[in-house]
């Protein structure tokens, strides 16, 4: 691939490339629900396109460029010329189909491979579209775009135009939005589109390109351009009205006499500051800095953050994953000092409001830095419309897709996590919930079946709710299926309708009769049980024949810091999450009872619950064998309740999640372990997963 000295210029362009791709995605998607291409639909579609066509020629990344570039010709005919006949079908497939191999390349990009897709196929799809809209139209003749269009094109190399005199001396002040961040990349892209345009042109700060440092003066004063040019002062106007993230333009017309002289000026000024390095003073008169020093100092700091106004940065999330894991850290480090027998016996009242103070400010710290981390569900949810909108086209059913609850927040590494996991469920639902329109229509539902997806804040844990109004799930036919794969480890009768709606989520299940493009194949449903299960959470599934099906995910709100009991077994320790504990108790002996397969159960207010040893099931000496001797803490799991028999409680602590090593994981699969913290006097805690302990058999 070819190599780029400067990375933060890739990195903007792979971050606005996929921003406006999904933002052209969602126009497409709502223009299909209106029947029809907006006028705002139109340009934000083409000003997509120029855009990407432009930095992707810019990058060298020209299949993506060339790409670009024809569907912006389309969308430029259709705004010139308002034809009457539109392919508004075709071309919303196409248009999508080209988001689609962007995104392709450029998650190759990511990756830092070469962006080689074949777009020709869909570059001469494009082409008979556009032919096929101008004779529709019967519009023959070239649409010739004015001069301003053209000299937008200003990453593709060209020839140089043949401009009309006279002559122009043009000034350009450029302020980019508050937080866009790169500013001085952003200079450099307006310095290389105008090159094409001007007979000579001169800018400040000078080396915008090389010098990241230029970036403070260009966001404090804005980027100064200078032209001579043969263009005219709207036509330059328009051109830089283009510029991505632009806040405030100010274009005027001055004299040649300035324009010599502002270069010479700022030449003097450059070789008086350091090598590679841009150093401007702002430059005060000496009115404004007598009265900046008596002006009161509570004035000035006042007048400064009102001048600042509310910012918004980017920050790379290897950052924030470092800086979570750094807080992890002071937060083991703050519970090793407190927890010391040493630091314990200290009598002292000062001492303990330090201590207390400092763990104030420890949590604050941590939950600043989680909030930080914290993402709204709305890109992901939104991006399931395209999921519904492709299924429904090659299924010929008729599907709205609602949305509540986008704006609930979680950690960016759970959403992550979760985005594939939700495609499966929608185009499970739309597949086998979703009736066809004749079935519908027969069982007197609307021939539009509609699909909810929301989520809601549960406590430290969201729930994403998926709901379908279809057919529902048939209790007998997935008994059926399970008996005949051998699936079933227990008396149907003795089954809930919950625990049996859940067989779907077994590995190999599965209720279609016929495979085909999206399921039938016995994967998928597993998968998704998997993947919630991997971030610690759990799926309910819950149906009503002829009704529909609700498939309710319950995900943590964060992975990283976790509430969790300590318990010791033998000489080893163990960390329980604070929100699977029902209770703890230490039984009587008359509680217990055996069942008939030689199990250990406990009776608890009536109700007998399954008893697991610790220290058998991890083969742990203990020296407590009797129930009376040690406790016994009750945990449940999507309404399994399960009792661990364990040695004591060492107390509830804040913990960081760690995972497990590599060399340990790697060498054996430890069912019923999620992952391992460290303790505050230094001993390492085994976190039990208790979605796997309460689904494991006791024996």
């Amino acid at each position: 691939m070819t190599s780029f000295e400067n990375e933060p210029m890739l990195e903007i362009y792979i971050y606005e490339t996929s921003t406006f791709l999904d933002q052209m995605e969602q126009v497409i998607i709502n223009s299909e629900k209106e029947e029809k291409l907006s006028d705002e639909a139109i340009n934000e579609i083409f000003r997509f396109m120029h855009t990407i066509k432009g930095s992707s020629a810019m990058m060298l990344f020209n299949n993506i460029a060339k790409l670009a570039h024809q569907l912006e010709d389309i969308f430029y005919f259709i705004r010139e010329t308002k034809p009457k006949v539109i392919a508004f079908s075709t071309l919303s497939d196409l248009a999508l189909e080209v988001v689609d191999f962007i995104k392709v390349e450029v998650n190759k990009i990511k990756n830092r491979d070469e962006p080689d897709g074949d777009s020709s196929e869909i570059v001469s799809a494009l082409v008979a579209l556009l032919a096929q809209m101008k004779e529709s139209n019967n519009i023959d003749s070239e649409i010739k775009k004015p001069e301003s269009e053209k000299v937008q094109q200003y990453y593709i190399p060209q020839e140089k135009k043949h401009l009309k005199e006279p002559i122009n001396f043009i000034k350009a002040t450029i302020k980019f939005e508050s937080g866009c961040e790169m500013e001085n990349i952003r200079a450099y892209t307006v310095i290389f589109g105008l090159t094409d345009l001007v007979e000579e042109m001169v800018h400040y700060p000078p080396d915008v390109a090389e010098n990241e440092k230029t970036t403070d003066w260009i966001r404090e004063n804005g980027f100064e351009v200078r032209l001579k040019t043969k263009l005219a002062l709207d036509e330059i106007k328009a051109h830089l009205e283009k510029t991505v993230f632009l806040e405030t333009l100010e274009v005027i017309s001055i004299e040649e006499s300035d324009f010599k002289f502002e270069q010479e000026e700022r030449a003097s000024e450059r070789i008086h500051t350091e090598p590679q390095i841009i150093k401007v003073p702002i430059v005060k008169t000496i009115t404004e800095e007598v009265k900046e020093q008596k002006e009161p100092k509570e004035a000035r700091e006042s007048k400064e953050v009102k001048d600042t106004g509310s910012t918004m940065i980017s920050v790379n999330v290897d950052k924030l994953d470092n800086l979570m894991n750094t807080v992890g850290e002071l937060v083991i480090a703050e519970a090793m000092v407190t927890q010391n027998p040493i630091v314990a016996s200290i009598d002292s009242d000062l001492f303990q409001k330090s201590s207390r103070l400092l763990h104030k400010i420890t949590g604050e710290l941590q939950d600043m830095v989680m909030s930080i981390r914290m993402v709204p569900l709305s890109t992901t949810f939104v991006k399931m419309h395209r999921i519904v909108r492709d299924m429904s086209k090659k299924l010929n059913k008729e599907v709205t897709l609602d949305l509540f609850g986008e704006e609930t927040e979680v950690d960016k590494n759970i959403i992550e996590k979760i985005s594939d996991p939700l495609m499966h469920l929608i185009r499970n639902a739309i597949d086998h919930g979703i009736e066809s329109e004749e079935e519908r229509l027969e069982a007197g539902k609307q021939k539009t079946g509609r699909i909810t997806l929301g989520a809601k804040n549960v406590g430290s844990d969201v729930l994403i709710i998926v709901k379908d109004d279809g057919k529902g799930l048939n209790r007998e036919k997935i008994l059926e299926k399970a008996r005949a794969q051998g699936l079933l480890n227990r008396a149907a009768i003795d089954m809930s309708d919950r625990e049996i709606f859940n067989l779907i989520l077994l590995p190999g299940f599965s209720t279609k009769e016929a495979v085909t493009e999206y399921s039938g194949r016995g994967v998928g449903m597993d998968v998704v049980a998997k993947n919630i299960e991997a971030v610690g959470g759990s799926i309910v599934v819950e149906s009503e024949e002829g009704i529909g099906t609700t498939m309710t995910l319950k995900i943590p709100l964060t992975l990283a810091i976790i509430e969790g009991m300590n318990i010791r077994v033998g000489d080893s320790r163990f960390t329980i999450p604070i929100t699977a504990i029902k209770e703890s108790f230490r039984p009587e002996k008359r509680d217990i009872i055996i069942d008939p397969d030689k199990n250990e159960m406990v009776m608890v207010r009536g109700d007998c619950f399954p008893i697991m040893r610790l220290h058998n099931r991890y083969k742990i000496p203990s020296q407590f064998k009797r129930f009376e001797q040690g406790i016994l803490i009750m945990v449940e799991q999507d309404e399994r309740v399960m009792c661990l028999f364990a040695d004591e409680l060492m107390g509830q602590q804040q913990v960081v999640v760690k995972a497990l090593p590599s060399f340990i994981s790697n060498i054996k699969k430890i069912e019923g372990l999620t992952g391992c913290t460290l303790l505050g006097d230094g001993s390492i805690s085994l976190i039990l997963d208790i979605s796997s302990i309460t689904g494991l058999r006791i024996r």
